[in-house]
């Protein structure tokens, strides 16, 4: 029997597309540090058209939110689209856009000028739903849990790199990582314009576009409908709102609670990316060989919970070596949920729904990364700054037994 498995796992292993796969790669990674290399600086360049540093923190989270905004309601439109058209011109029209929208934040010269940057970003920056399609597409499905984690390495691997390297091109200009952000991206966009194979073959491609799959909301509602998926998105969903508002309140955080610098900043970030590429090089490969995906996602949700505690604790004691230690706890958490969430997902529909549920689980995200840093940003300037990570934790706290419950129904 053990002879049998390995002989089928190497046929499927030979069956994936190695030019395909190596593209996957290369675009989860540039994605990675092209997203956080802006992350330290983001206070730093709306610092100037503020007033008040209760100001600044509101506008910093709405940067994000309106970022979030434009994800949701383009993100089922770039699915159904690259359901019918196939990946590649999506995945190279949601890269230029991202392009495009570093050089206006980058810019600035306005506080409107940098929300645009977001905007023209978020409108297309459906490309990481659209990655995941093309995963979905060339690996085959009880592979995907395990490739899905190697994808969370590689953009660990960015987003070691991208804080840090911001935090670095800072001390040039605050302006400098939104360009080199925009550069790499183009370089990305040449890569798959000349190398990059089309994954969705032509006969599973969706036949025709209706405006009700172009319609966010219904399509949501038609996703959450779903008994196989709806449980797994409301928990996931619970779980982003308070990820949207750490991300978006954290920068802020440290400058006001700990005096840090970008280049501190930048650091603390990579710690995120550091702990993908431990988790999915040495723990994820063996957590898979004795937990089911469902188990690994509730052990991630529980670890962050535990993160978010550590993280609270360091803003009422003014203790950042609990923040450090917090992080971790934290990244190890959203590093094995990300591949086990999205290989339960994958595997849920077949070829042709890969783009729409790809596309709806990013419009929920994006969704919850809209509502996050508003209510984050909210109760970190009425409530104090320990608020948010206590928010984290009462939300994971009900999202288990959600997640749990399905995990009873349909498994």
């Amino acid at each position: 029997m053990s002879k049998f498995r390995s002989r089928h796992k190497q046929n499927t292993d030979q069956s994936i597309d190695k030019h395909a796969l190596i593209f996957g790669l290369i675009s989860v990674f540039l994605c990675g540090i092209g997203f956080s290399i802006i992350t330290p600086v983001v206070p730093f360049l709306v610092q100037p058209y503020i007033s008040n540093p209760g100001e600044q923190a509101t506008m910093v989270t709405l940067l994000t939110s309106v970022y979030a905004f434009c994800l949701f309601f383009a993100s089922p439109v770039l699915g159904a689209l690259s359901d019918k058209y196939g990946r590649r011109p999506l995945l190279l029209v949601c890269l230029v856009g991202s392009a495009i929208g570093y050089f206006v934040f980058g810019i600035g010269g306005a506080l409107w000028v940098l929300f645009a940057g977001r905007i023209i970003e978020g409108i297309t920056g459906g490309s990481i739903s659209t990655i995941f399609a093309y995963f979905a597409d060339i690996i085959p499905a009880e592979q995907r849990t395990k490739y899905f984690g190697w994808v969370s390495a590689v953009v660990g691997v960015g987003t070691v790199i991208g804080p840090t390297l911001g935090g670095l091109l800072a001390k040039i200009d605050y302006a400098a990582p939104m360009y080199f952000g925009a550069i790499i991206t183009l370089l990305n966009v040449a890569y798959g314009f000349f190398l990059m194979p089309e994954s969705l073959d032509k006969k599973h491609r969706l036949k025709e576009i209706t405006l009700v799959r172009l319609n966010p909301f219904t399509q949501l509602s038609n996703l959450l409908s779903m008994k196989n998926i709806n449980r797994l998105l409301v928990s996931a969903f619970l779980l982003w709102i308070p990820n949207g508002s750490l991300q978006a309140v954290f920068s802020q955080f440290t400058l006001d609670t700990f005096r840090w610098k970008p280049v501190l900043i930048g650091l603390m970030f990579s710690i995120m990316g550091l702990q993908d590429i431990i988790s999915q090089g040495f723990i994820m490969p063996r957590l898979l060989k004795i937990r089911s995906d469902k188990q690994i996602a509730i052990l991630g949700m529980v670890s962050e919970m535990i993160g978010y505690g550590l993280i609270a604790l360091s803003a009422l004691f003014s203790l950042y070596p609990l923040l450090i230690v917090g992080m971790f706890v934290f990244g190890f958490g959203d590093s094995i949920f990300g591949p086990s969430f999205n290989g339960m997902l994958s595997k849920s529909v077949d070829s042709s729904e890969q783009g729409r549920v790809q596309g709806g689980s990013q419009s929920i995200q994006a969704l919850a990364r809209m509502i996050g840093p508003i209510l984050g940003g909210q109760i970190y300037v009425s409530l104090g700054h320990a608020a948010p990570a206590f928010m984290g934790m009462i939300l994971i706290a009900v999202a288990i037994p959600i997640l749990y419950k399905r995990t009873l129904e349909n498994w």
